[in-house]
């Protein structure tokens, strides 16, 4: 709940604004601040300080006040610095530009958010003219840094004008300057070694999707005539080992792979991480279903409850943290994304994890065609045959008449966690964000309704296990939990070349 927290005295106990909440199972109210500073305290503790009657010698007393939780210890300038650096992302335009060079695909998922057609299908293709137009656009942000991420479909259908868009943004980015990075989202069932060896010369980062065991990721993902495992173990493999015979830093430059969670994954937690160790991924993504596109139409069948994917997450979670105690290095990717708002002052820029979220401020999906899209997931929706999270297009409009679009601003506002009922008052608020998409989708409104939302049960589910093993472990758990939250440069990584 959230509360400006009065005491009875003003001594050193006089409690400045707060958030609270008390963790489940661990007997510790979590009190955080709007510059996401946190600090556990024993129920009994809590209750003394909402009181005004904790001892002035107590250590809690005496870390609140480091933290800025007291009105007579009050530091102003400090969370102010804290709270510019967290949300410096509202200060630059979308530096992130989904780019949709198809929607043909070689593979068919239980679960494609995309709506993929086949490979034979036609007029489904970006165009040259439409490529360029796209590509002035983003250069058109005022973000200083850009990243290009194609998608699909599968973007390697789409190979000549992948390369356009690489070449020619290369090329315009002599005169702009800008922190330009590119990144492909592919199932690599079209990679060969010529394109393999292009995009390693161009630095482009490469993600995948692996959704661990065999038998779970052939459920998944339906390859017509091959196995769609074995082709992305293969590439995997081969081009994490191309990377090192560059000379390249391994533990940057190396190939992202992404899980996302059906039913079928659900009894393998262990499994799912021992096959991304076993490939020497440094990081598995354990990501929740979304009801988008195919998935939509088959979560009978795929999907599950939030308490279902809860249970999964734990068991997964408590097995990653075991191999670490053993030395193995891997962790859980969207529990790293909420470490970095926890443990210090570097907001991640995640899409999904921002107050307001990333839609159209902060990002912007191209489709095929050139139609402009608030981000991918609104992309997804146009799939579905509701164009409401269309803003503008290529070559009729330009980027400052796209991201003032009113949709926008529509978004923006449903996605201020201060003016949403359920996160306003949520202790996790300066650490967790919404999608209003995802709204739109389940509850037929931007404005989520939080107590009946799997987003929110799951987003707090994850930072309830987090907060009552810090509160179990200590210094031991947190010292390995900051490590994850240490943000790398991997795009610097990909562009150094030898020979």
């Amino acid at each position: 709940m959230k509360r400006a927290i009065a005491v009875g005295r003003p001594v050193a106990g006089d409690v400045a604004f707060a958030r609270f909440r008390r963790v489940p199972g661990s007997g510790q109210v979590i009190v955080t601040n709007d510059a996401g500073a946190f600090h556990l305290l024993p129920e009994p503790e809590f209750d003394r300080m909402i009181h005004g009657r904790l001892d002035p010698a107590s250590p809690h007393l005496l870390r609140l006040g480091d933290l800025g939780f007291l009105r007579s210890q009050p530091k102003i300038d400090v969370l102010a610095d804290r709270l510019r650096s967290r949300r410096q992302y509202l200060m630059q335009g979308p530096s992130l530009h989904v780019v949709i060079l198809t929607l043909r695909c070689d593979q068919v998922c239980t679960y494609c958010h995309a709506s993929r057609a086949s490979l034979d299908a036609r007029g489904l293709d970006m165009d040259e003219p439409t490529a360029r137009a796209v590509v002035d656009r983003i250069f058109e942000s005022s973000s200083p840094s850009i990243t290009i991420e194609f998608q699909g479909g599968e973007p390697l259908a789409n190979w000549p004008i992948l390369q356009l868009v690489v070449e020619y943004a290369t090329k315009k980015n002599e005169t702009a300057g800008k922190a330009l990075m590119f990144s492909l989202v592919s199932n690599l069932g079209l990679m060969t070694d010529e394109k393999a060896a292009w995009l390693l010369d161009r630095g482009v980062m490469i993600c995948t999707s692996f959704d661990g065991p065999r038998e779970v990721h052939e459920a998944n993902r339906h390859l017509a005539g091959g196995s769609s495992y074995d082709v992305a173990k293969r590439w995997i493999g081969e081009l994490n080992a191309r990377y090192a015979a560059r000379g390249l830093d391994t533990g940057l430059a190396y190939v992202n792979a992404l899980l996302t969670v059906t039913r079928a994954t659900l009894p393998h937690p262990r499994a799912v991480v021992d096959e991304y160790v076993a490939l020497g991924l440094k990081a598995v993504n354990l990501r929740p279903l979304n009801p988008f596109g195919f998935a939509r139409k088959t979560w009978e069948t795929i999907g599950y409850t939030a308490d279902e994917y809860l249970a999964f997450y734990e068991q997964a979670l408590d097995y990653i943290l075991e191999l670490n105690a053993r030395g193995v290095e891997i962790l859980e990717k969207k529990l790293s994304l909420y470490l970095q708002k926890i443990f210090t002052d570097t907001d991640p820029n995640y899409m999904e994890l921002r107050s307001p979220c990333g839609a159209g401020i902060g990002q912007v999906a191209w489709s095929y065609d050139g139609t402009a899209y608030t981000c991918d997931e609104g992309r997804m929706v146009g799939r579905m045959g509701d164009d409401l999270f269309a803003i503008g297009h290529a070559m009729k409009h330009s980027h400052k008449e796209i991201v003032g679009h009113e949709t926008v601003r529509a978004m923006a506002a449903a996605s201020t966690l201060d003016a949403v009922p359920g996160c306003s008052d949520c202790a996790y608020a300066p650490y967790c964000g919404v999608c209003p998409i995802y709204n739109y989708v389940e509850q037929g409104d931007l404005f989520g309704k939080t107590p009946s939302s799997d987003w929110c049960r799951v987003s707090m589910g994850i930072c309830d296990l987090l907060f009552a093993r810090l509160s179990r472990e200590g210094d031991a758990l947190r010292k390995l939990l900051e490590r994850w939250a240490q943000e790398k440069d991997r795009g610097a990584a990909y562009c150094v070349k030898v020979g």
